[in-house]
């Protein structure tokens, strides 16, 4: 078992140097566009990224990756909190609904917990990530440049779910979607 989260036709493990082309290729196919996966780029490029895995099948492709990066937390409540962003989650679409998203989050949410981070945000189809536990009504308490039902948190300690509310900012490679 690797990095906690093993399935019978994958393994979840944190990124490699080598993994970088392999990983542009799924975010790209995962959204049929570049924007993602340039955004997984420039977060790497700026050290914005605090933890990143991909899920590789039994041929040893990478079939699924997930970015993890740091947002700063300002003025409200939560200004000492430690907050981060998933985003994005990328399934090779011939892969997708099969598990191996949800296994990357998981795997994602316990390394996070891990580092004794308190809150980490996604924007994404609320359908889906409220099943993994992420709350829109939580993310109503934090300020930033994203709002609606698809801006969602998932509280990580007693104090993310606490202490707010808080004005955040994302990584500047965020910048592209605001």
């Amino acid at each position: 078992m690797t990095d906690g989260i093993e399935a019978p036709d994958f393994v979840v493990r944190p990124a490699e140097e080598a993994d970088r082309h392999g990983i542009h290729s799924v975010v790209n196919a995962a959204f049929g566009q570049s924007a993602e996966a340039d955004l997984v780029d420039g977060l790497r490029g700026c050290g914005a990224l605090v933890v990143e895995l991909v899920a590789q099948d039994g041929a040893k492709d990478i079939i699924g990756h997930v970015a993890i990066s740091r947002v700063t937390a300002g003025s409200g409540p939560g200004h000492r909190l430690g907050i981060t962003c998933l985003a994005p989650l990328s399934v090779l679409p011939v892969r997708q609904n099969r598990g191996i998203g949800a296994a990357l989050t998981h795997s994602a949410v316990e390394r996070l917990k891990e580092m004794g981070e308190d809150l980490v945000l996604v924007v994404g189809d609320p359908a889906y990530y409220t099943r993994l536990g992420f709350d829109p009504g939580l993310a109503r308490q934090v300020k930033g440049p994203y709002a609606g039902d698809a801006f969602m948190a998932l509280a990580l300690s007693d104090a993310g779910g606490r202490n707010l509310p808080v004005e955040v900012a994302f990584a500047t490679p965020f910048e592209a979607f605001e």
